[in-house]
Order: C-alpha cells, then structure tokens, then sequence
C-alpha cells in the first residue's frame, strides 16, 4: 500500500523557498496578490492523509505563487473548527481551507454553526480521491467483511475509530451497520493518524481510515485491511476487496482531499490560486507520492469539481436520511 517515509521525504525534497516570479492575478484598485504568505488550514491531526497530501503541495504552490504557503493544524468538531477559522477570514485569497467531504457530512453533526459551508467557501480544486479502508485490529476474529459481518450479527457491537465526527469513516461505518444489520459504535479521533494507533495499541476493535493512515499499521502486522469503501476496487490497492463485494451491492463511498476559498475571494486572485494548485497537483513527484498512499491524483477542472460536490452533497443528505446516522 504505502511507503509512508518515501512520500514524507517526496514532501520535504521539494522547493521551500518561493520563485522569483509571484504570481499577480489582480484587477485594476485591487492589491497584487499575493501579497504575503498564504495560510492551508488544515482541520486535522498531524501525519494523517489530509495533513500529508497539504504539505506535498503547499511548497510547490509557494513556487508559483512567490510566497510561502504554510500549512497550519486547528482540529476539532469534526473539522469545524478550521473551517470556521477561514470562515472568519478576509476573503482575499490568503486563508485556504484544505478539507474532506466531511464539509458535506458536519453541518448534520455540528448544530448552530457562525458559517455555513454551502454559502461562505467556493470549491477551489480537488488534490487526490481514494476510497476508505475499513482494518480491524490482528486479534480481530474475523478474516474478511462477511466474517465481520457474522461477528457483528452474534450481537456484538463493533467499535470502529475514523478521522472524526462526520468523515467519510463516520458515514461509512453508518451505512455498513445499517445495510448489514450490525451495531457499529462510532469512535471519533482527531484525525486518522490518531485512529491507526489505538487499533494497533488494540485499543479498538476496527477503523474506518484511509490507506494512507492504515498501512503503517498494516505493515507491522497489528492490524489487517477488509476492505475498501468504493464500489469498484482501486487498482492502487491491491489484495483489498471492496465492502460491496461482500454481498452488500451499491456500498460506494470515496473520499477526497481538496482546497476551498472563502466566498467572495476576488475571481482574478480564486484563477492565480487555481494555477498554483494545479501545477502542484500536477508535478509528477506529487502523483507518484499520491498513487503510493492509494489515491489518484486529481484531474477535475475547478467548475468539474465543483458539480462533484454539489452532486455528492444531494448523495450525503440522502445517506444521512436513510440510515438515522446520529453524530
């Protein structure tokens, strides 16, 4: 799956220092942009997928836009908290948020929110997608999804760990329970790093990360991966079913991990940011790092993705309804 040391040092072998040419993407009465170093904020744990792919492209969009870009970790309420950070922000392009479909998946979890996610960020552009894995601990007594299935249907109920409330694990960990007929207990983590360590501390039964987070683990031999949350099986993980293959027909959920910029970020500044991103998705040690976690990098123009996450939105909404999910 994973050579997790190979894609840190991918990440630390890149340009730290900005080019010498910045990038202006500015009208006329409005200042150059950037105009100092752009902030990634970042709503999870350290060392999880998501912190990872941010510090593979954050130097190498510093490259094109002539200033640092620094990626900063504010967790908690499932993502909420950074989110509302960049919420806060002056929307001039200088405060990114880097985040997950858990931005469709919170405002059901989170009540009473100061921003609301549909309204205040504009999709900027999609990094990577992958599908979860779903890996139980190596005392697990279970081989395979059915054989956790037929636990589960002894009345037992299984405690999974995810990257926090309202992630893709959350979601999926919900609908296997509910498609199934088992008791799955959510256990929330700050992000998915922090999940893989209590599994292999066996200090939970199961998790529901991406392969990113659970390959160390895997690697050591604590814990082993059943499957994959995506309908097709991804040829970046091989040896890995899917969960639908397990007699649980259309179980199709992928996760991605993507930057947003506040509403109203001036169009000229959204296209530099847009150009920096995309360069940096593109460079082709980025992808090789991102197809070594088990994801495929991302290809999606920015008004491609942003019809992605209207439509995977209406998705997620209906999931929510059709298994009672509680956060």
């Amino acid at each position: 799956m994973t050579d997790r040391r190979a894609i840190l040092l991918t990440a630390l072998a890149a340009p730290l220092l900005p080019g010498t040419a910045r990038a202006q993407g500015h009208a006329a009465g409005t200042p150059p942009f950037p105009n100092r170093p752009v902030r990634i904020v970042m709503p999870y744990a350290p060392g999880g997928q998501s912190d990872t792919v941010a510090r593979l492209i954050a130097p190498r969009m510093a490259a094109v836009l002539g200033q640092s870009v620094v990626v900063e970790n504010r967790t908690g309420a499932g993502g909420s908290i950074g989110a509302g950070i960049v919420a806060g922000a002056p929307a001039d392009g200088h405060t990114l948020l880097f985040d997950t479909p858990s931005i469709l998946i919170v405002p059901f979890a989170v009540k009473d929110l100061p921003f609301d996610y549909e309204r205040d960020f504009l999709p900027l552009g999609m990094a990577v997608s992958q599908p979860y894995v779903l890996g139980v601990t190596s005392a697990f007594p279970a081989q395979d999804i059915a054989g956790l299935v037929a636990h589960g249907r002894t009345g037992k109920s299984i405690g999974f760990g995810t990257p926090g409330v309202g992630s893709i694990g959350h979601l999926a960990g919900a609908l296997l329970g509910h498609r199934a007929g088992i008791a799955m207990e959510h256990v929330a983590y700050r992000g998915g790093a922090d999940a893989a360590r209590d599994l292999a501390a066996g200090n939970l039964e199961a998790a529901i990360i991406t392969p990113n987070s659970l390959d160390v683990v895997v690697q050591t031999g604590r814990a082993r991966a059943l499957g994959q949350t995506s309908e097709r099986p991804s040829p970046l993980l091989p040896g890995i079913p899917t969960v639908a293959s397990a007699g649980l027909p259309g179980f199709d959920l992928t996760s991605w991990n993507a930057a947003f910029v506040r509403a109203g970020t001036p169009e000229p500044v959204v296209e530099a940011l847009d150009r920096a991103f995309r360069a940096a998705v593109d460079d082709p040690e980025v992808q090789d790092a991102f197809r070594r976690m088990g994801g495929e990098p991302g290809r999606e123009s920015r008004a491609v993705f942003a019809e992605r996450v209207a439509r995977e939105r209406t998705l997620v909404r209906d999931i929510v309804r059709q298994t009672g999910i509680t956060f």
